[in-house]
């Protein structure tokens, strides 16, 4: 069984402040961690190889011997009890199971993704909404997506509500963060052709051929995709729409094209 160093039972305990710290996103990047809670996350977090910092546990909710049995990785690592008042200081969600685990603060980059042979690729740019963000990413992990780019920097892959709205999909995907230049470079020197989903397109998404090497590039509703983009796309598409909108939320349109695109490949 795992060795609890220290009950901690203020909230004004130095390690609590800095996990209170660590809802800012400056905060995670300055101090190189980030936190997970809820039983699914923290699990899809162990399972895709990210380094535990630290394990602060309430007795109130889960047990010493209940986290041996789910999360024997964990007893290697610092273990803390705390208070249900600290608890709930620290816990940024309901219902959270009663753990909380800090992990090292990991950058994604582009020199990090291994693509597979005719990879199919979303691009996210500029989408910054974390609860978007995060149900983009249950779509790539359902979908069996070969990696997600990240430009634009206005996304904070750590922030918890992303890892929630997720699922913990934001470990299982590949992801890597980059500006956008340096994402069609990389797109272009591995011969993948650059798809973008734009309002003034005439192109239907369904006519494209997915079943070659492809990045969908998907823009936010409000300012759409960079001129960057669209000035290197293969083609530009659009999704038809029947009613009086022009536009539907960015992570409903992605799962429309992704899931077409896997159609073509005899996705099953």
């Amino acid at each position: 069984m795992g060795k609890i160093i220290e009950k901690i039972t203020s909230v004004h305990n130095q390690k609590i402040k800095n996990i209170v710290k660590l809802q800012k996103a400056s905060e995670r990047k300055m101090q190189n961690i980030f936190f997970v809670e809820g039983l699914k996350e923290i699990e899809k977090a162990l399972l895709f190889g990210n380094t535990v910092v630290s394990t602060f546990f309430c007795s109130n909710i889960i047990s010493l011997i209940e986290i041996e049995n789910h999360f024997s990785k964990l007893l290697s690592t610092e273990i803390f009890e705390i208070t249900q008042e600290v608890f709930n200081k620290i816990s940024y969600r309901e219902n959270s199971g009663g753990i909380i685990v800090l992990f090292e603060y990991k950058k994604k980059t582009l020199d990090d993704l291994k693509l597979k042979e005719n990879p199919l690729i979303i691009v996210l740019d500029s989408v910054e909404k974390p609860g978007n963000i995060g149900a983009i990413l249950r779509t790539a992990d359902a979908a069996g997506i070969d990696a997600v780019l990240i430009t634009g920097f206005q996304t904070d892959l750590y922030n918890p509500n992303v890892i929630r709205a997720s699922l913990g999909c934001v470990f299982s995907v590949p992801i890597a963060e980059s500006t956008v230049d340096e994402a069609i470079y990389f797109l272009q020197r591995n011969y993948i052709s650059i798809y973008c989903t734009y309002l003034e397109a005439s192109k239907v998404y369904s006519e494209i051929d997915f079943k070659k090497s492809s990045a969908i590039v998907m823009g936010t509703e409000a300012t759409g995709i960079s001129v960057n983009w669209l000035k290197n796309s293969n083609s530009n598409i659009i999704i038809p729409m029947r009613g009086i909108a022009d536009s539907m939320n960015v992570s409903t349109s992605t799962a429309v094209v992704v899931y077409e695109a896997c159609r073509q490949r005899n996705f099953k």
